[in-house]
């Protein structure tokens, strides 16, 4: 084996790493962070908690990333360390899959069919395949389809001419060698823990080692101990991720890193204790591909079958090494634990990050609507501790919009589909909307101190009017988080009329609040407060008609909120005049 075949061995190997990547990533884009919000919901139950694990990660080619996710949702509280157990369990079984796919390239035989599954075969169709998808297609799901393709196409490549490379050493002496000293079961192990660790990948050392198995050099005796030290070093990918997470989210990578150790070390005893007695012939025979993948897949659903039943145990492991304190007893506060879900983890799953950051802003607009309404009951009965509860809500929105603004600011230098670019931008707008209307909840609120500390009342008159443009407001401001919560266009259709109604009321209770103060039947200091409230019932609606159009300019891809206001109105004329008719005869005032 002369350098140039070195290089070509090195080359195939950059490009199955390579390829393994682009697919990946691929994979994750076509899913778009569905799978893994399934994930998050559909936990509850153990049995379904493993299937699941299994899924994601043969469908995401990536056990490490599968867990790294489970890390990020123990964090986030979103999922609890006996549901991760579960998964973690499934992710195990899942990463097998990759395997079975770079077994093909063993594949032997001259039947049509056979030739038909080796790589070498139908790799070139799915390259051509992916690269036309990738230059003419329109759409992001077909782009991504296309890297999955191509992805898979150059992993097989580099497998194929890795395989080719190593092939001559089996006639090299001093490699037969070496492989013998590895034969050996710790030493085993620990190339096939430190390759793993290295890569960080179960399913990319996996290959390496199938593509050695080709040169039909590499025994039983040896690949099996490597295969087992294979399964622990898919563990560093998670415990680096828990590094400064929580200390559930700690355990729930030391329950992936127990289980491994637990069931790599019970196989090995159990194993060459039966070895010792039995003496088995096979280990000396060469392995190929196809028996690294049953060895790897046999020996993972077998862990499970065993560790199933008493999977607790591993959670307890978790607890003891790292004991639960007094404080964390506690409940965390609730704007601290629900601003936990924007975990920088998810920033590696795009799709996933911009749900996860949907959710939040859902509560944040939650959040502001409460501390909205509250300040609007303080104008008929005012107390301190409401106001306080005011003050509360409007730094709890300020919160959720520094944490969502600087997120989705890492979020968008992320590689995202157009959609999901578009879907970043419209969160990043409807967040400021947001934070606006939970300002003006303030400026209510200190409308109300006013009141109650100067004891001021409004006229009878002007008490209906506020209390009939009141209802107006609370109506749009339900209706809007009603649109952003669902992403409802039909309901968001609805929300313009009302702001144009409120518009009216505005321009119409201060034209009779002139006439009132002409009349001397109202005070000038009642109508600064009057103007102050009527302002600021306007620029909320203002602020919910912004996050209505942002959502339907997102559906209709188009942007300007000026020009699409008008284009709104205009569109469907006659319409738009009879919602704002109606609403007009349900707002009238006395």
């Amino acid at each position: 084996m002369d350098v140039f075949s070195v290089l070509t061995m090195i080359g195939g190997l950059a490009l199955f790493l390579y390829g393994m990547q682009v697919m990946g990533d691929g994979l994750k884009k076509a899913s778009g962070g569905k799978l893994e919000m399934i994930l998050e919901k559909l936990t509850s139950n153990k049995m379904m908690a493993v299937l699941l694990g299994a899924g994601v990660t043969a469908v995401i080619q990536s056990s490490s990333a599968t867990t790294v996710m489970v890390v990020g949702f123990v964090n986030s509280g979103i999922m609890k360390l006996s549901q991760a157990v579960g998964v973690i369990l499934g992710a195990n079984v899942g990463a097998t899959i990759t395997a079975w796919f770079l077994s093909l390239t063993g594949v032997e035989g001259s039947n049509f069919f056979l030739q038909l599954l080796k790589p070498s075969s139908f790799s070139p169709i799915l390259a051509i395949t992916g690269v036309i998808l990738l230059t003419m297609g329109k759409r992001e799901r077909q782009k991504s389809i296309a890297s999955v393709m191509i992805g898979f196409a150059v992993l097989m490549f580099g497998m194929e001419t890795m395989s080719g490379a190593v092939k001559p050493l089996a006639e090299l002496p001093g490699f037969t060698h070496i492989l013998l000293v590895f034969s050996n079961p710790v030493l085993g192990m620990l190339v096939g823990l430190v390759i793993t660790a290295i890569i960080q990948s179960s399913g990319a050392s996996i290959g390496i080692l199938q593509a050695l198995c080709i040169s039909g050099a590499v025994s039983y005796s040896t690949a099996i101990p490597i295969i087992m030290g294979q399964n622990v070093g898919t563990c560093v990918t998670a415990m680096i991720s828990s590094v400064g997470a929580s200390k559930n989210a700690r355990r729930a990578a030391l329950v992936h890193l127990y289980y491994n150790i637990i069931k790599t070390v019970a196989f090995m005893v159990v194993f060459y204790a039966l070895n010792a007695i039995f003496s088995f012939s096979f280990l000396e025979r060469p392995i190929n591909a196809i028996g690294v993948a049953f060895i790897h897949t046999a020996f993972n659903i077998a862990a499970v079958i065993v560790m199933f039943p008493i999977s607790w145990t591993l959670e307890k492991l978790a607890y003891l090494t790292i004991p639960e304190d007094e404080e964390e007893k506690e409940e965390r506060e609730p704007a601290k634990r629900e601003i936990q879900i924007l975990d920088a983890r998810f920033l590696n799953t795009p799709g996933l990050a911009l749900e996860q950051c949907k959710n939040a802003a859902v509560d944040m607009a939650n959040y502001a609507r409460e501390g909205l309404f509250l300040a609007i009951q303080l104008l008929d009965k005012y107390s301190e501790k409401a106001a306080d509860k005011v003050i509360e809500l409007e730094e709890l929105v300020d919160h959720y919009e520094d944490g969502l603004g600087s997120y989705l600011v890492k979020l968008s230098s992320k590689h995202l589909t157009e959609k999901d670019s578009q879907e970043l931008s419209v969160l990043l707008h409807c967040i400021g909307d947001f934070e606006r209307i939970s300002d003006h909840a303030i400026n209510i609120m200190e409308s109300a101190k006013e009141m109650h500390n100067k004891d001021l009342y409004f006229s009878k008159k002007a008490q209906e009017e506020l209390s009939i443009f009141t209802h107006a407001v609370k109506e749009i401001v339900d209706t809007t988080v009603l649109v952003f919560q669902k992403e409802d266009l039909g309901l968001a259709n609805k929300v313009e009329p009302l702001e144009e109604v409120i518009d009216y009321l505005n321009a119409e209770i201060k034209k009779r609040h002139i006439k009132r103060l002409r009349k001397g039947k109202c005070t000038i200091e009642m109508g600064f407060v009057l103007s102050d409230l009527s302002t600021n019932y306007e620029r909320v609606s203002d602020h919910c008609s912004n996050i209505a159009l942002c959502l339907l300019q997102l559906n209709e891809e188009t942007f300007g909120t000026h020009e699409y206001q008008v284009s709104l109105s205009e569109k469907d004329n006659i319409k738009f005049k009879l919602e704002v008719k109606q609403l007009m005869e349900q707002y009238s005032l006395p």
